[in-house]
């Protein structure tokens, strides 16, 4: 390698690497090591370019806890995860969307009809639908995990040192014999993305917005099905032509609706809400 020079450099750093020729693995490296080399190259870019590169990836680090994850919401902000979701989502299936830096995998399992919204101010929207396959088949037993901010567009995680329990606004619920899934909890209101790390020195510094439109996320799984992680949104809310996440799918909206006195409704709730939204996900099955 005594002859290495900037042009030979990247196959001979791909050669390096003796993984079976033909794999995945194989595959994605080299084309990384290609792409990264031919941006430096494109860009002839500086060592102090460089090392702030470095730098801001070990701040991302740094700032990461099991409870905040500042490389996926780097993902978010440029766009990657977006892409992702949009190239794996399959034909039929409800469209994938981001999975977001608050995700806890073990969220309390509760009983259809509960309440999540408690003591919060803001209004109580009841959250229903079904759980159907591409050919319309009803999934009974999906799970259903979802997690969201309140009225105030935030979330309970990171508010811990305040006193309040990283599990609220959160559950996983299990759809009954005709698929369907249904409780109550508080409308969430759009919020900033974490902006006191690193991200945020980055939207600062590209002079962009943090805003994210209001949603609630979702992780739909059911046997034999491949799972999504999604959002749903809300009709004629701010920032839905520019979400900071470009999390936004013209088919996650949908729209809230008040609820009358007179309305009744097919489902046993804790408590009665002021507003009601509709939301049916679509599974794609597995392979």
């Amino acid at each position: 390698m005594r002859d290495v020079n900037q042009f030979t450099i990247t196959e001979a750093v791909q050669k390096t690497f003796r993984a079976e020729e033909g794999t995945r693995f194989k595959f994605l490296l080299d084309s990384f090591i290609e792409h990264l080399h031919d941006y430096t190259r494109e860009t002839q870019l500086t060592h102090d370019e460089w090392i702030t590169i470095l730098n801001f990836l070990y701040d991302c680090g740094k700032i990461s806890t099991p409870e905040r994850h500042e490389f996926i919401l780097l993902s978010d902000v440029l766009g990657f995860s977006a892409l992702v979701d949009m190239i794996n989502t399959r034909g039929g299936a409800t469209e994938g969307s981001n999975l977001g830096p608050f995700y806890l995998d073990d969220a309390p399992q509760m009983e259809l009809g509960a309440d999540l919204s408690g003591e919060r101010e803001g209004a109580v929207v009841l959250v229903h639908g079904q759980v159907r396959d591409t050919l319309g088949n009803p999934q009974p037993g999906a799970i259903v995990d979802t997690w969201q901010a309140d009225s105030s567009g935030t979330y309970p995680i990171q508010e811990q040192e305040r006193g309040q329990d990283k599990y609220d606004l959160r559950a996983k619920f299990t759809a009954d014999d005709q698929g369907r899934y249904y409780y109550t909890t508080v409308l969430p209101k759009p919020y900033t993305v974490p902006y006191d790390g690193p991200v945020g020195e980055l939207l600062r510094a590209g002079d962009r917005h943090a805003w994210r439109a209001a949603h609630l996320h979702f992780i739909i799984r059911a046997e034999g099905m491949r799972p999504i992680t999604t959002e749903v949104f809300f009709e004629n809310t701010e920032y839905l032509d520019n979400d900071a996440v470009f999390g936004v799918r013209k088919s996650l909206i949908t729209a809230v609706k008040p609820v009358k006195k007179s309305d009744s409704f097919d489902y046993p709730l804790e408590r009665r809400p002021d507003a009601q939204l509709a939301y049916d996900f679509v599974l794609a099955p597995e392979g």
